[in-house]
């Protein structure tokens, strides 16, 4: 009976791949021998590839066992798409490698393909590695496959029972996708994420390419991301452009005043650059904000003071000392007169 359990797992693992594995996989029907060049990355593919000492190990790994684990692609005109296996293809390539073990799956949506690609990620990593845009990409995926009626319930299937293999995460980042409808409270509970987190991620998918990595680089803040996110596609690129001509940041600030100004209708590239340079906001003329520290509230005030009182306070003083300060430079002035 466990063979058999092991033997099930061993094929969908073979079907979706993961990037390491503690031991060879039993070949498999369906599996077949793809040349390297044959193979082209998934379009826009959302994650981060391996670098430096984990890539390497991937290298040295398949120059001592060649690849274990088959990739899995789609075919797309005279080539083939890579849904999982980028990695691995990578490091073939730096091994010496011209040909792959590989299982091509057929008659793919494009929400389907998308699905392998996230699902199979997440299988190697944990959802905290993730950078923002990958979070982002990762949620709205699970979000829009749990809205449709049409994805094919064997995929979902086959993607729930690999995610329970031996060798996958056993925590909150390999949840299976069920064939339910879940809703954005339950997706967060998959992730650890609140509703309103799981939201703001929907958004920052919504950006394009350049501003995400942006984002992931702390150019951006995450919520300024979101009021970003509502913006044209042409906007976007005229911000990514001015932000990268000038290593300007942006935060929520920012953000808001250049939403507001396309709902206006009078964005152009002028007022966006006054607005992430900061010159705008310098000058509306207002006060910055600031707080008065608690050392200086404490030598004046009791503890137990009313807040509103010790304002009424610091403001009946405040219009003492600059009256103060009126009379002494009237006083000045006048005695310079007589000096004359």
């Amino acid at each position: 009976m466990d063979k058999a359990k092991m033997k099930k797992v061993e094929t969908f693992a073979s079907i979706f791949g993961e990037d390491h594995s503690d031991a060879p996989s039993e070949k498999t029907d369906g599996t077949t021998s793809l040349k390297l060049d044959d193979l082209i990355p998934f379009r826009n593919h959302p994650f981060k590839l391996y670098e430096g000492e984990r890539f390497n190990d991937m290298v040295e790994s398949i120059k001592n066992y060649g690849v274990i684990v088959p990739i899995v692609v789609r075919k797309v005109d005279d080539k083939f798409e890579i849904l999982s296996g980028h990695n691995r293809v990578n490091a073939a390539k730096e091994a010496g490698l011209t040909e792959i073990p590989t299982v091509i799956k057929e008659g793919l949506t494009e929400e389907e393909a998308t699905l392998i690609v996230t699902e199979t990620n997440l299988m190697q990593r944990s959802f905290s590695e993730l950078a923002h845009s990958e979070r982002a990409t990762v949620l709205a995926t699970r979000h829009s496959v749990m809205k449709s009626q049409g994805v094919r319930t064997d995929l979902l299937s086959e993607i729930e029972k690999l995610s329970k293999a031996p060798n996958a995460m056993e925590d909150l980042t390999s949840c299976p996708v069920g064939t339910k409808l879940d809703t954005k409270k339950e997706i967060g509970e998959k992730y650890d994420l609140s509703s309103r987190s799981v939201a703001r991620y929907l958004r920052i998918n919504e950006l394009n390419a350049p501003l995400k990595d942006l984002v992931d680089e702390g150019k951006i803040a995450m919520r300024a991301g979101v009021d970003l996110s509502y913006l044209s596609q042409e906007n976007q690129e005229m911000v990514e452009a001015i932000i990268s001509e000038n290593t300007f940041k942006v935060d929520m600030k920012k953000a808001a005043l250049l939403r507001k100004h396309e709902r206006e209708g009078n964005l152009n590239w002028n007022i966006a650059q006054k607005i992430i340079s900061g010159d705008m906001l310098k000058s509306t003329g207002k006060v910055k904000p600031f707080k008065l520290q608690p050392t200086i509230i404490s030598k004046y005030f009791n503890p137990n003071e009313d807040k509103k009182a010790i304002e009424k306070t610091i403001e009946k003083a405040l219009d003492f000392y600059f009256s103060q300060v009126k009379n002494q430079s009237h006083d000045l002035e006048e005695g310079e007169e007589m000096i004359e």
